[in-house]
């Protein structure tokens, strides 16, 4: 394990911290007029998925998280655990429902993703920055009313309800983002 400062943050950056492993989602440097400097921190915890703010002064020091990630393939849900595959070796991992909550909506099966593990733990999944999903149902689109720039809601194949465009339709397959659920594009 390494030290590193808090003014070398990144966002996408694993530590540990309070005896958790903790990704930075975003950081700010504060240098107040008055007193010393300091660095805001909101981090996500990758154990329990909750969101905290901390605060460090610009002198501390962290410990970085040595984390593995292995390219598996998402195979199916068994209804306690999605499983997964290495392509390279076919072992298949378990990993418990309650560790894919929010991932578990832009899952689509045979699709490849990261599996995050640390020290043999499995922590959870890395999707890709955006899916391609078929719409199955939506309101169905109407004639001349694009002009407007407003939106409709349209569930995906997976359960995921995106506000799509009025022209999108029944069938369609959209690329939308995993970071925030919305939509793209058409897909290609």
């Amino acid at each position: 394990m390494t030290m590193i400062s808090v003014n070398e943050f990144k966002n996408g950056l694993t530590i540990e911290y309070n005896n958790d492993l903790w990704r930075i989602v975003e950081f700010q440097h504060v240098k107040p007029g008055k007193g010393s400097a300091f660095v805001r921190s909101k981090l996500k915890s990758l154990r329990t998925g909750a969101t905290q703010e901390y605060t460090f002064r610009s002198t501390a020091k962290v410990e970085t998280a040595d984390i593995q990630t292995r390219e598996m393939q998402y195979l199916y849900n068994d209804g306690a655990s999605y499983v997964f595959m290495d392509t390279n070796t076919y072992e298949q991992l378990e990993v418990p429902n309650a560790q894919i909550t929010d991932e578990a909506k832009y899952l689509k099966e045979n699709m490849v993703v990261n599996v995050i593990s640390h020290n043999g733990e499995t922590l959870g999944i890395d999707l890709p920055n955006t899916v391609d999903l078929e719409v199955v149902d939506t309101e169905p689109g109407i004639r001349g009313d694009t002009s407007s720039g407003g939106g409709k809601p349209a569930t995906m194949e997976t359960g995921l309800v995106v506000n799509v465009p009025f022209f999108i339709n029944v069938g369609d397959v959209l690329t939308i983002n995993t970071s925030d659920g919305s939509y793209v594009s058409r897909a290609k």
